[in-house]
């Protein structure tokens, strides 16, 4: 650069090296030009041309994710929400029908009512345990979509997936599932036939509830496609930081999800014994609403499950939320920590009736000791008999 100003110099000075030193995880690359080598290339849809679609650290983490689900490719969000909403909007278009699971995400679910019915797409809710042969009876000829959620979101049904997969298929119909509890490790949508498996990353693959992501799997090519051209007509994108830190949980999600799974089974049983309990919610224990399902189709529990209380008044209830000290109070899990969450406010936007028998909590089991977690969760049901004496 000699013979040009000082200015000039400062501006080009300092590019990135030809080479880079190779590391365990990818280069965090920053960047929203993407500098081409040559004019023939400016055009060439082959290669990155602009830094939204991502680079290093997002391909290599839509790699891995890859693997995990069984894809063809995997494509990111910038949330879990975004990776449902995306994936449906890159498959329906103004006069289909989508056929929802009534368990479905809350925010899901918000979605199909205000924005789906504002485009003209038809959203018809069905019970969550509804078999294959009745829910495809009731698809019409403008039937494009199924959405499942299997475990259901706070009531934790289970469905028959790969029998709705199968006979979707069979109709021409799309199959689309929120895989979130599973993780994309405990079950995988894709090998049953699923079209779309979606998850929140948020949750298990982050794994530290400090980022949020999400991702949509397919093997066909023709919904890789539809993918990318709904993230490029919307301009979704994700952080460089964030795709390297969801890398970075990712490599110890097995681990993770391994010890939440067994720490929550321990303290599901030993809920099911409580006289306050009447249900426990989960279907990996033995005995549980569709255990024989989760036993075929799933090769490990995951953190988190429901308890139905026996009749209490809503302060007893409070009461024992108020009182646990180890379980935080908060929205989302996945994460390390254990969460609580009492789940009836939400029942209330459902088509039909949960039938339970009292109040619904919903438990994140973390990466905490299981005794001590038991240990809490008995002086809590202390504090709620006390509250609920008091009437």
């Amino acid at each position: 650069m000699s013979g040009t100003s000082e200015r000039t110099r400062l501006i080009r000075a300092g590019k990135a090296p030809e080479r880079l030193s190779r590391t365990v995880g990818p280069p965090i690359q920053k960047g929203s030009t993407v500098l081409l080598p040559n004019a023939a290339a400016l055009y060439d849809e082959r290669q990155a041309t602009y830094g939204r679609a991502g680079l290093a650290a997002q391909a290599t983490l839509m790699e891995a994710l890859a693997e995990l689900e069984g894809a063809a490719a995997v494509r990111l969000f910038p949330s879990g929400l975004a990776a449902m909403t995306g994936a449906m909007l890159a498959v329906l278009k103004a006069g289909d029908e989508v056929l929802v699971t009534d368990a479905v995400y809350k925010p899901t679910r918000r979605f199909c009512d205000r924005v789906l019915s504002r485009f003209g797409i038809a959203v018809r809710y069905y019970p969550p345990r509804t078999a294959a042969g009745a829910l495809l009876a009731m698809s019409t000829p403008a039937t494009r979509l199924i959405v499942l959620e299997s475990p259901g979101s706070l009531s934790f049904e289970l469905q028959d997936v790969s029998a709705i997969a199968a006979l979707a298929r069979q109709r021409g119909v799309r199959t689309l599932i929120d895989n979130t509890w599973a993780a994309g490790l405990l079950f995988k949508p894709l090998a049953h036939g699923v079209d779309l498996s979606v998850q929140a990353l948020t949750k298990y693959v982050g794994g530290h509830s400090d980022l949020f992501m999400g991702s949509a799997a397919a093997r066909e090519p023709a919904l890789v496609k539809a993918l990318d051209q709904a993230i490029m007509d919307f301009g979704w994108s994700v952080a460089a930081e964030d795709a390297y830190q969801m890398l970075r949980g990712l490599r110890t999600l097995p681990t993770r999800l391994e010890r939440c799974g067994a720490a929550s089974l321990a303290v599901g049983a030993w809920l099911r014994e409580q006289p306050e309990v009447a249900e426990v919610l989960h279907p990996a224990l033995p005995g549980a609403p569709d255990h024989a399902l989760w036993k075929r189709d799933f090769c490990g529990p995951a953190g988190l499950f429901g308890v139905v209380l026996k009749p209490c008044p809503d302060l007893a209830v409070q009461a024992f939320l108020d009182s646990l000290t180890l379980f935080g109070l908060g929205f989302s899990w996945g994460g390390f920590e254990s969460l609580a969450l009492n789940c009836d406010p939400q029942f209330d936007v459902r088509r039909f009736a949960t039938g339970f028998e009292g109040p619904v909590l919903r438990f994140n089991i973390g990466l905490e000791d299981p005794a001590d977690l038991i240990a809490d969760l008995a002086q809590a049901l202390g504090a709620l008999r006390s509250a609920a004496a008091r009437g």
